[in-house]
């Protein structure tokens, strides 16, 4: 599979298109899913040019996992409930949409979620779960 330059993602990431961010550093990015499948849907993705994770680098790929244990922590605390759920999808066949490797964080159990980008959700309610979420960021 080769990497678009130009896939949603890779826009987000160089700035030009926008995101509700909750956490950046310097090999990951947090933000607001546009289309939660449950309120507070995060997507987590490595700044690497990889459609899958078979495609990642050793070092964003423990980069990724650190952002995801810090983030669903901040996730399950901003929601108020005791777990959550981390999916990924591997290339188009197996459900992966854009074709930049991102992972999915959502607050509480899969059954719980609507159908796949149904619904766009009000930027306002978007940004109050994610200042929610980075308060507990610390």
């Amino acid at each position: 599979m080769n990497y678009d330059v130009n896939n949603i993602f890779a826009r987000i990431l160089r700035g030009e298109l926008p995101a509700i961010k909750v956490y950046e550093d310097e090999f990951t990015l947090a933000f607001m899913d546009i289309m939660p499948q449950m309120p507070g849907h995060l997507l987590v993705l490595p700044k690497a040019e990889a459609v899958t994770l078979y495609q990642l680098p050793d070092d964003y790929a423990v980069a990724v996992l650190s952002t995801i244990k810090k983030v669903g922590k901040a996730l399950e605390q901003a929601m108020g409930v005791d777990g959550s759920s981390v999916f990924q999808h591997n290339g188009s066949y197996a459900g992966q949409t854009v074709p930049h490797l991102h992972f999915h964080l959502v607050p509480g159990p899969l059954k719980a979620l609507k159908a796949h980008a149904s619904d766009m959700a009000p930027a306002e309610d978007l940004q109050a779960i994610a200042a929610r979420i980075r308060q507990h960021l610390g």
